[in-house]
């Protein structure tokens, strides 16, 4: 597995680190049946991306197995973000049939944590994801992960946060503050 370094992924104030903390463990008291956890706000640029990967960093830190999905399949923000300068195999790679799984998850600097980018745009995001093999996906990953996290386009933009939530335990709205 290839590993990819997040270089903008740096420590969070004390604050900010008690706010994961607390979100990570109401999570947690949810149940160990929530294992699918989708992530999405209303408008563009509120947060949910910085949000599900700051959780999924925290929920590895503990020890959990997490996989991160960028469900963005229109506007990503995660490989700009971040700084990830390669060539990216993602996930519209995988549901379109171009690729394997084990091309598009990538390890991470951050131990327990796997990484799935949305791959390039393609001109049917929603049928991509509405197809039965983002169901078997996520069922294939429920058995190797404690967590799937799942960063979504905002539902008030597009449909896809909606198609999305089928396969998910739960969603966590982002408003900004």
């Amino acid at each position: 597995m290839e590993t990819v370094r997040i270089n903008r992924l740096t420590k969070n104030d004390f604050n900010v680190d008690e706010a994961y903390k607390t979100l990570r463990s109401n999570i947690q008291f949810s149940g160990n049946d929530i294992k699918v956890i989708g992530f999405t706000s209303c408008q563009p640029n509120e947060g949910k991306s910085s949000v599900s990967l700051n959780l999924a960093v925290s929920m590895a830190e503990l020890g959990k197995r997490v996989i991160f999905i960028d469900g963005d399949l229109r506007k990503s923000v995660l490989l700009g973000r971040y700084r990830i300068n390669k060539q990216i195999k993602g996930l519209t790679h995988y549901l379109s049939g171009l690729s394997e799984l084990d091309e598009v998850i990538y390890g991470a600097n951050v131990d327990n944590l796997h990484l799935i980018f949305s791959g390039q745009v393609p001109p049917n995001p929603s049928e991509l994801l509405n197809g039965t093999k983002f169901e078997d996906l996520i069922d294939h990953l429920k058995e190797n992960y404690d967590y799937i996290f799942i960063d979504t386009p905002p539902l008030g933009s597009v449909i896809d946060a909606a198609v999305i939530a089928r396969t998910c335990y739960g969603i966590i709205w982002v408003i900004e503050s």
